[in-house]
């Protein structure tokens, strides 16, 4: 553990080195404002869903000992590490494999991803953008799915998780144009429905807090009632939301019927974000606290309305 936070620490006075002043201050505020997440408990699954994790981390740490030097069992030992909660270990465990393999853009992407979870954006990004830089030119690979959603159908890719990551990074720092460019790259490879609500709903609400309203209907255009999606149907009911086919009103009091989820949250974060962007400052707040009263922590719904509750009710960052 000390191996790994020294490491940590190196590589994030290496990645802000490579930042502009003003950047890596943005950054290291930010994080500071979110405080230490890498000891809280994680949010508490049934006891289905724990005994299910825990036989198949037990699986990936028999696998991962016997073959260390795969880099599939070290991806998997990693994944199923984080999902009950070890994120530190986690990230400790693609760090070593960064060590031996350091141009598989896998590791750097499920890295990344651990990074935000944790609140180290800084760390996050230098990740995320070199799986980017590794990947460029390349054909993109289907990412299989740790936990299958109800069809057994991934739905993610390579590419678009790297890209999807670095620009929900770049949104909870406050750096929309950066985010934008990452989403703009991220729609390329938004090859299925689920993708592209998915992708559409963070580059919408991006356009929209850099007051571009016009481009963001655009991305509104291929949105359209009847698509079939298969795990990201909050995205999609945002989306439709913002298209007026769905009341606010009514896409709220859905998600609070879902409780305390991370897809509720997700639907939450849409809603006060879009009463934010219209000048309804106090009701965003308020949907922001309600979501930030669960312990749903590790979700992008909290993790945003975490970020947007720091920052002054007026800021477009």
């Amino acid at each position: 553990m000390k191996h790994s936070l020294a490491l940590a620490t190196l590589l994030t006075a290496i990645t802000l080195f490579a930042l502009s002043p003003a950047t890596a201050g943005k950054i290291i505020q930010e994080t500071k404002r979110m405080g230490d997440f890498a000891n809280r408990p994680a949010p508490p699954v049934s006891v289905e869903a724990k005994r299910e994790m825990d036989s198949r981390l037990a699986e990936a740490r028999v696998r991962y000992e016997a073959n260390p030097n795969d880099p599939d069992a070290i991806i998997w030992f990693g994944r199923r590490l984080a999902y009950p909660g070890h994120f530190r270990e986690a990230i400790d465990v693609y760090t070593k494999g960064i060590e031996k393999f350091p141009r598989d853009a896998r590791l750097y992407r499920h890295r990344g991803h651990r990074y935000i979870t944790l609140r180290e954006f800084a760390l996050a990004i230098g990740d995320l953008k070199r799986a980017a830089a590794l990947t460029k030119g390349k054909l993109d690979e289907v990412e299989p799915d740790g936990q299958p959603n109800a069809r057994n159908v991934p739905t993610g890719t390579l590419q678009f998780n790297i890209w999807y990551h670095v620009g929900l990074a770049y949104y909870l720092t406050g750096q929309n144009n950066q985010a934008l460019r990452s989403y703009r790259e991220c729609l390329k490879v938004s090859n299925n429905p689920d993708a592209l609500v998915a992708t559409s709903h963070w580059l919408y609400m991006t356009l929209r807090r850099l007051n571009r309203s016009k481009e963001a209907a655009r991305v509104l255009a291929p949105i359209r009632t009847g698509m079939e999606i298969i795990e990201n149907d909050g995205y999609y009911r945002l989306l439709l939301m913002y298209k007026g086919l769905i009341t606010v009103d009514t896409l709220h009091a859905d998600a609070l019927k879902q409780g305390n989820s991370a897809g509720a949250h997700s639907i939450l974060y849409g809603v006060g974000n879009w009463h934010r962007y219209n000048g309804r400052h106090a009701e965003a707040r308020k949907v922001f606290q309600r979501i930030l009263a669960e312990d749903q922590w590790t979700s992008f719904g909290y993790i945003a309305s975490e970020a947007d509750a720091k920052r002054p009710a007026r800021s477009n960052r």
